[in-house]
């Protein structure tokens, strides 16, 4: 790019500025970075000024739709009641729900209870009863820019082993988020990630992770919580991606529902947990979009 794109031409990104008044300094550092063996984001992964402010108005839906959820959530409700809630309150504010027949998913949310890892379907059948956790993760379509985030749920007189989990992996991702800053590494972010789960007795899912979001559901990076620091893709402004870490009490090792293909469950059986939030990498820390 820095060897197609002249000074004074319009910057690759949207802004209407001068490339060298705009982004030539910031490709010129990542050439840096790339020449000294980094792997360095592509300039779609960055959004601008104009793409960040549409993916904020989304955050706001997804934002207000978990805490509609977190406001009705109660014991002896079916999780498909979830799967309302998540609807009407989307739909009524003028968005889409991201997941409802994405790739053949047949629902508008997620709702994965104690040892369901992720994926979990709504349904009349699952019934939430005292001392389970629930996960609900929700992501939003407005005007075709994406939103994501998921919150963990502790239904009536949860057991502290479960307790425990929630809380750990919750701490886990305002450890993560702490070592979110430009010209930094995910690298950084999933070692503490994961040094503080194992710190605690925990195991973290090694293959299933965050992503890139905001004009697609899923975008790159791929997001590791088994890196090390100093590893995996540069950080730079304008990147936006999820810090979602699948936290299990026992081994990390999971199934996937042959029934369906979606639901996955711990291998043995105990509880899993899971935070999500969505983060911008700003010129001189982040901002937390979604949570």
């Amino acid at each position: 790019m820095l060897e197609k794109l002249g000074r004074n031409f319009p910057c690759w990104c949207g802004s209407g500025r001068k490339y060298k008044s705009c982004h030539m300094a910031f490709d010129e550092r990542i050439a840096e970075h790339k020449n000294r063996g980094d792997i360095v984001p592509r300039h779609k992964m960055i959004k601008n000024e104009a793409q960040i402010a549409k993916i904020r108005e989304s955050c706001k839906i997804n934002v207000a739709v978990l805490d509609a959820v977190a406001e009705q959530i109660r014991e002896g409700m079916p999780t498909s009641e979830i799967d309302r809630i998540v609807y009407d309150t989307t739909t009524k504010m003028g968005g889409i729900p991201a997941p409802l027949h994405y790739q053949g998913f047949p629902y508008s949310v997620c709702t994965s209870v104690n040892e369901q890892v992720c994926h979990g379907f709504p349904s009349d059948k699952v019934i939430l009863r005292s001392g389970d956790i629930v996960n609900v993760d929700c992501s939003t379509i407005l005007d075709g820019y994406f939103s994501d985030s998921s919150r963990m749920f502790m239904i009536g007189d949860v057991s502290p082993e479960k307790r425990r989990l929630v809380e750990v992996t919750k701490e886990c991702v305002e450890l993560g988020l702490k070592q979110v800053k430009p010209w930094g590494y995910l690298g950084d972010m999933g070692q503490a990630v994961n040094d503080h789960a194992k710190a605690n007795g925990f195991s973290v899912v090694r293959d299933i992770g965050g992503h890139g979001v905001g004009l697609e559901f899923h975008e790159d990076p791929f997001v590791s919580y088994v890196t090390q620091r100093g590893t995996d893709m540069l950080l730079v402004p304008g990147m936006i991606f999820t810090i979602e870490p699948m936290v299990n009490m026992g081994t990390c090792l999971y199934d996937v529902s042959a029934e369906n293909g979606w639901e996955i469950t711990t291998r043995d059986g105990k509880p899993s947990a899971q935070w999500e939030i969505m983060v911008l990498v700003t010129e001189d820390g982040h901002e937390v979009l979604s949570w």
